[in-house]
């Protein structure tokens, strides 16, 4: 009698998360062998993988692409591929289900070779942007291991067709301005939201205007120190298997700030105002079209440079890769946004996440000409400087936190290495 592998979700997988099944990764009837993908949930923050505990062909989906999910809910049945006579157990576990394994499992097994190659091992960006593009694996050259497609591929094979595109048609066949058509609504096609899109619209104004009055003060910052040490780290630490980024700096110096003005490191109560002796700093990672998502790196306060920048980079790869956890995500305590990175030079109101009180911001680093004073005559010179901002909630602090916080930033940035 063959071996029935229920496939449910574990409370640690779920983490209380409600989530919903984003896609089967494999089709009843295939074979998938123990810690390969199986099936793609997507919660209101993250897409995860849920790998088979075992290896066993796909006798049955329950719940398809779009359904809610919960914990111990059964999503599926795995069977033991060397033994067919197993119908009398399925029914046990529903006995509504039309039980046809026998001749499902073997046109498949007999016609079908169960190996794994570059071109079937996708990772759920590489997936994400096929689908959204309605491409397959077929069409692009993979340069990952065993010909396997990455991201890069398919970016590049995109980009290289729009290019394309942009040329066939000669400015000949352009229509004339007699020819132009009379005015018509303009063609345009409706994307439906995710749940994590749908998730950020109600944070945000729930935020904004249903729980915080947000205020936002804004300090300039002299990164020319800080410049320097990494300069002479950087090689050091990607030695070591580490990218020394400059949000790195910023996580250190917000947990050190944050020890002269802990009411910025809290929960705004009804009744009270709740400080937290760990500094959980969530970094604001873009994923592109797809939203925005907050990843934490636990305890920054314990944590020397290099501890915070391998802790970042592994977080952040993990953002981008799509194999965030709802762990990852939970327990922040202070948020920043690096939006500097994207070319601007200051954001305001920086929507504040809550049920925290406070979040930085840092705008792009740009040289700038400055006057300062040297032996008492005022001197021009050219500094590294960028704008670094805190939005607070206005009914847990005032301009006095607000100011005493950033001015302790900023004094901490600026004489790094001193």
């Amino acid at each position: 009698m063959a071996k029935i592998i229920d496939i449910k979700l574990s409370a640690d997988e779920l983490e209380g998360t409600e989530a919903t099944l984003s896609q089967w990764l494999i089709k009843e009837g295939e074979l998938i062998q123990q810690g390969e993908p199986l099936v793609e949930l997507e919660t209101d923050k993250v897409s995860m993988e849920i790998c088979a505990s075992e290896t066993g062909i796909l006798k049955k989906i329950f719940v398809n692409a779009g359904e809610k999910v919960e914990t111990e809910l059964l999503l599926g049945i795995l069977t033991d591929q060397t033994n067919l006579d197993y119908s009398p157990i399925v029914a046990e576990v529903n006995t509504d289900i039309d039980i046809n394994l026998n001749s499902t499992i073997n046109s498949n097994h007999d016609s079908k070779t169960h190996t794994k190659d570059g071109k079937t091992l996708l990772s759920p960006a590489v997936r994400r942007l096929l689908k959204e593009n309605d491409l397959t694996t077929e069409q692009i050259t993979g340069s990952g291991r065993d010909g396997r497609v990455t991201r890069n591929d398919v970016v590049n094979y995109i980009e290289s067709n729009i290019q394309v595109a942009s040329k066939v048609t000669p400015l000949a066949q352009s229509p004339t301005l007699a020819a132009l058509p009379e005015s018509r609504p303009s063609p345009s096609t409706l994307v439906p939201h995710t749940n994590m899109r749908k998730s950020i619209a109600n944070h945000m104004v729930s935020s904004l205007l249903e729980t915080s009055p947000h205020v936002t003060s804004v300090f300039e910052m002299d990164m020319s120190n800080l410049i320097e040490h990494r300069k002479w780290h950087k090689k050091e630490y990607a030695e070591l298997g580490v990218k020394l980024t400059f949000t790195a700096y910023f996580l250190a110096a917000m947990a050190k700030a944050a020890k002269v003005v802990p009411q910025v490191n809290a929960k705004f109560h009804e009744d009270a105002l709740e400080m937290f002796s760990d500094v959980n700093i969530g970094v604001g990672t873009a994923l592109g079209d797809r939203g925005l998502v907050v990843p934490v790196v636990q305890q920054v306060q314990l944590l020397n440079l290099f501890e915070i920048a391998n802790c970042l980079n592994q977080q952040t790869e993990k953002a981008r890769d799509n194999t965030l956890k709802p762990s990852d995500m939970k327990n922040g305590t202070l948020t920043i946004s690096n939006h500097g990175v994207s070319g601007s030079l200051f954001a305001t109101p920086i929507i504040i996440n809550q049920p925290q009180v406070a979040i930085l911001g840092v705008g792009k680093l740009e040289k700038r000409v400055v006057v300062t004073e040297i032996n008492g005559e005022d001197v021009i010179e050219i500094k590294p400087k960028c704008y670094v901002s805190l939005s607070i909630d206005h009914r847990a602090l005032d301009a006095h936190q607000t100011n005493l916080f950033l001015s302790a930033f900023v004094e901490i940035i600026e004489n790094w290495g001193m």
